[in-house]
């Protein structure tokens, strides 16, 4: 496989994850002898400069995975009291493009975000109170509550963990990528229901 925009994740040292990265990243990563281990399938092999003295080509070969030494900043991901930020695009990505209203699927430019609890009845933006609506639907529930639009929401909003932040901001996931980020996610988590 030789996709350049293949993206690579990156874990610390002891198999956390960390983020994504582009090959341009990892090759740095290996040049800096930052990376303690690969794992997965290798993608991508990148050859540099030809050596002086041995007159040999410098090559990297790239993998689907790869852990780095110590825990760059991660250890405040795995605080009880950590939130991922908040965005349309993981937030969709979360709800699988699922209006959580009427139940279809639709392209990302027809969904908005919506407040289970409306802001101007308190409600807050947060995770645990943002849900994917189509348009009709949102517009439709308006300023009230599910109960009063007389509409039921298909899915229990949730705060999703760091590894499924990290799934949720993917694109073009490798299976072995998939079955490495599914290992860290909580047992009870939707998005791992989803997956199997």
């Amino acid at each position: 496989m030789s996709d350049l925009s293949q993206q690579i994740l990156r874990t610390d040292a002891s198999g956390m994850p960390l983020e994504w990265i582009d090959y341009r990243q990892a090759v740095k990563l290996h040049a800096l002898d930052m990376v303690a281990y690969t794992l997965g399938s290798p993608i991508l092999t990148i050859h540099g400069g030809v050596n002086a003295g041995s007159h040999r080509q410098s090559r990297v070969r790239l993998h689907s995975i790869l852990a780095t030494h110590g825990n760059h900043q991660s250890h405040y991901r795995l605080d009880r009291g950590y939130t991922p930020p908040l965005c349309n695009e993981t937030l969709f990505q979360r709800d699988g493009h699922i209006c959580l209203y009427c139940g279809d699927h639709f392209r990302k430019r027809e969904l908005s975000r919506d407040h289970v609890t409306p802001v101007s009845r308190g409600g807050q933006d947060t995770w645990n109170n943002l849900v994917t609506a189509c348009i009709r639907c949102n517009l439709h529930k308006a300023g009230r509550t599910p109960e009063e639009a007389g509409m039921q929401l298909l899915a229990i909003p949730f705060t999703p963990t760091h590894a499924e932040y990290i799934y949720l901001q993917g694109r073009n996931i490798l299976a072995d990528q998939m079955e490495f980020l599914a290992a860290h996610f909580p047992r009870s988590s939707p998005l791992r229901q989803r997956l199997s």
